[in-house]
């Protein structure tokens, strides 16, 4: 029988998702798990796969458009099926002739939902209640999402003034921004919920939209409320240590030229940062509000700048991979990444994170933790630099790295301890071979 896809909850804390695009188009025959569109979420966009086979009959949400989870996006038919069955899911999904809106498929057909705003404040209302005409004419029901109802309602805007582009006349995001941006009006912002303010600290109003302004992206607004609320609530303290880098490289050279898959510095400072919790047990926690949990893996996350944003994909089992495989799935990452392929498990999890810039010439740095986990290294370039090596002095290829801790459950020699053991991994890199 006809069924109807949906927008999946493809994160725990996502309540919708944005529809990048479709992968198939109205008349394709899919299988059961075939990818049928992209949608964004605030860490990656997500490949959506059909939980069954059939002919997708009609697209009912447009690139772009915001869809509640659980929402319907699509009508795909069974084998030889026709058009009734479709016509009959629209019926109930209260899209058929009634042109009740998917986006609130459990609304009454007589009536529009109880009007809860405050007295004198536009609402979202259906044309014939209101006194001002619709663009589309008279009797025009308004189809919206719960997203652009509130987007409209904090703009001081009432949704009869807004053309609706999307499927059966609904007014979609783009379509409000639109109007807004004819008449020079910000479109309100959707930041997560952020740490409350300390009231010490002065906030100034956002300043008012100029041309060429580039509008925050979902992943942004997450990175930004994640590492805002990472320095706000995680006391964090810094160690620095320089690494004898040239054992390092002479081996990482010698795998290049024999081996068919060749290996970075960075997959060796993966392959050592597993060693170090190897050594040092006692740091993979985890911090939670009534305990500090001990981890029972080692899932160290890659920072990557990718075209799509900054994402942080995790290489799970690092102590059980050899150092080619870890430098398969950190190459993986980085292409799917750049495509924005990463699937939402890719980027859940992690003991510890590694930010590698040494590849920009950058020398040090400091790094913001990525909460829930309690550390992340900084790395920065290798440079030839004088040491003094029995009373000599001695050209050496150094790298300096910089640890950030979380100090709730990781104590300064605890920290210390750890970054001892890191250091000695990549200055003995034929350990990191076992």
């Amino acid at each position: 029988m006809a069924s109807a896809l949906r927008m999946p909850g493809v994160s725990a804390d996502s309540e919708e998702a944005v529809l990048v695009e479709w992968s198939v188009s109205t008349g394709a025959s899919i299988g059961e798990g075939d990818a049928v569109a992209v949608v964004e979420t605030e860490k990656a966009n997500v490949d959506i796969v059909a939980d069954a086979a059939g002919t997708v009959w009609r697209l009912l949400a447009e690139p772009g458009e915001s869809v509640v989870v659980g929402n319907p996006i699509a009508v795909v038919l069974a084998a030889g099926e026709g058009d009734g069955a479709g016509e009959a899911l629209l019926t109930s999904l209260g899209l058929g002739e009634d042109e009740k809106t998917a986006s609130d498929p459990d609304a009454p057909d007589s009536a529009p939902a109880p009007d809860t705003a405050p007295a004198g404040e536009p609402v979202a209302a259906p044309a014939s209640s209101a006194s001002a005409p619709s663009p589309a004419g008279e009797g025009r029901r308004l189809f919206a999402s719960p997203l652009v109802r509130r987007l409209a309602h904090e703009a001081g805007v009432s949704l009869e003034s807004v053309p609706g582009s999307g499927p059966h006349g609904r007014v979609v995001k783009r379509d409000l921004e639109k109007l807004l941006a004819a008449s020079a009006t910000p479109l309100p912002s959707t930041p997560p919920p952020a740490a409350p303010t300390p009231a010490s600290v002065a906030v100034t109003e956002a300043a008012p939209a100029e041309e060429g302004d580039i509008p925050h992206t979902r992943m942004r607004r997450a990175i930004a409320g994640a590492l805002t609320a990472s320095k706000q609530q995680s006391p964090h303290f810094y160690l620095s240590r320089s690494v004898r880098m040239d054992a390092l490289l002479d081996l990482r050279a010698t795998i290049n030229a024999a081996s068919t898959t060749r290996v970075s510095v960075n997959d060796f400072i993966v392959k050592a940062i597993a060693d170090a919790f190897v050594a040092v047990p006692e740091a993979n926690v985890m911090w939670l509000p009534d305990a500090v949990r001990p981890l029972s893996s080692i899932d160290v996350s890659v920072a990557i700048g990718s075209e799509k944003g900054l994402v942080t994909p995790v290489v799970r089992d690092v102590d059980r991979l050899r150092l080619t495989e870890v430098s398969k799935r950190v190459r993986d990452y980085v292409a799917r990444a750049d495509e924005g392929r990463l699937r939402q498990e890719d980027l859940e999890g992690g003991s510890f994170t590694v930010s590698n810039l040494g590849m920009f010439g950058v020398e040090e740095f400091s790094a913001i933790i990525n909460p829930p986990q309690v550390g992340i290294l900084a790395v920065g370039a290798v440079v030839e630099t004088p040491v003094v090596e029995q009373g000599r002095i001695v050209p050496a290829r150094v790298m300096k790295v910089t640890a950030s801790f979380d100090h709730r459950p990781i104590d300064g020699v605890l920290g210390a301890r750890w970054l001892a053991a890191f250091a000695a991994a990549l200055e003995n890199p034929y350990t990191l071979l076992a």
